[in-house]
């Protein structure tokens, strides 16, 4: 009778561990592109707000390079104990496994939905001294300049790049793609008038829009961002088109529930927090937070539209 209650006892703890589980050191959150970019921004942003929830502080850490896959990897191969996560993208979850012919990673098996953060409009810009005010003016310019007009992007196969890729696409004109390590150093060669264009997230280039320093013509998303309301979508000049992003935390499968289930918690609570929020939103985001099962139908009914997006681009990664 003793040896059956210590076996059970022994069977029953990892899973006491589970419920009660806290970190031991602090948490490494691994952001897939460079420092400065949307993706780093909302990361450090509730990085900051963490560690009262969590008793210990979320570090973040950027490893850019392969359209987000070696970070993506990287987390997927850490051990499953809620010290190591991913902020993923809706690029690198739904978009990479239409891109790629082989990932090191499979986007659904491989990672377990933590929290879903925030959606990100792109924002079609140009570098002022293009002579175009307005979308059917940058799609007139391009015709009739075929393969002499440049768009950057956060590196081949991220949303910037698709983004940009689409919107060639529907609105047949030749225009050269030129993949950066991320969407901050594609921003600094468009204002420094390297290239013409990019289909930047909406907060890696506000300040610089707010400033006059770049020229916005349209958004991406199906309705006007909230942060630039008088800013047209694409859909008012290509019916249909829409290309809408996002951020969220996800953990390497098989990370404990326990672990999982207050992740979650600490993460929509910074979210929820009034300051952060209003930051969020300040910073151009939309707020969308969603616990770990949400967030996985949400990931489940994304990675078609993605896929569609892919197949309507065009575009590759290898």
């Amino acid at each position: 009778m003793k040896r059956r209650a210590l076996l059970a006892g022994l069977a029953a703890a990892p899973a006491a561990r589970a419920q009660g589980w806290a970190p031991e050191k602090p948490i490494r959150l691994v952001v897939p592109f460079a420092a400065g970019g949307s993706t780093d921004v909302t990361a450090r942003m509730v990085a900051q707000t963490i560690g009262d929830r969590l008793g210990q502080p979320m570090v973040v850490e950027n490893r850019p390079g392969a359209g987000g896959n070696i970070a993506a990897e990287g987390v997927a191969r850490a051990t499953p104990d809620g010290q190591t996560l991913l902020m993923a993208t809706s690029g690198i979850i739904g978009a990479n496994k239409a891109l790629y012919k082989s990932l090191p990673f499979d986007p659904l098996r491989d990672f377990a939905p933590v929290a879903l953060v925030s959606l990100v409009p792109n924002l079609i810009v140009v570098n002022p001294a293009l002579p175009v005010t307005d979308l059917p003016g940058l799609i007139a310019y391009a015709k009739a300049r075929p393969g002499q007009v440049f768009y950057g992007s956060a590196g081949s196969g991220t949303s910037l790049h698709l983004a940009g890729a689409l919107f060639c696409a529907r609105a047949g004109i030749e225009m050269v793609h030129v993949p950066y390590k991320g969407g901050a150093p594609a921003a600094t060669d468009l204002l420094a008038g390297k290239i013409q264009m990019i289909a930047s997230p909406l907060p890696e280039v506000l300040a610089f829009v707010t400033a006059g320093q770049l020229r916005p013509l349209a958004v991406t998303t199906a309705r006007r961002a909230a942060a630039l309301p008088g800013i047209p979508t694409i859909g008012e000049t290509l019916p249909g088109f829409e290309v809408a992003l996002w951020n969220g935390v996800m953990a390497p499968a098989g990370t404990p529930p326990g672990a999982i289930s207050r992740l979650s918690a600490a993460i929509l609570g910074a979210v929820q927090d009034p300051a952060l929020h209003a930051k969020l939103i300040e910073q151009g985001n939309e707020p969308l937070p969603k616990a770990a099962a949400e967030f996985g139908d949400f990931i489940g009914a994304d990675i078609p539209r993605w896929v569609e997006i892919v197949r309507l681009s065009g575009a590759t990664a290898d």
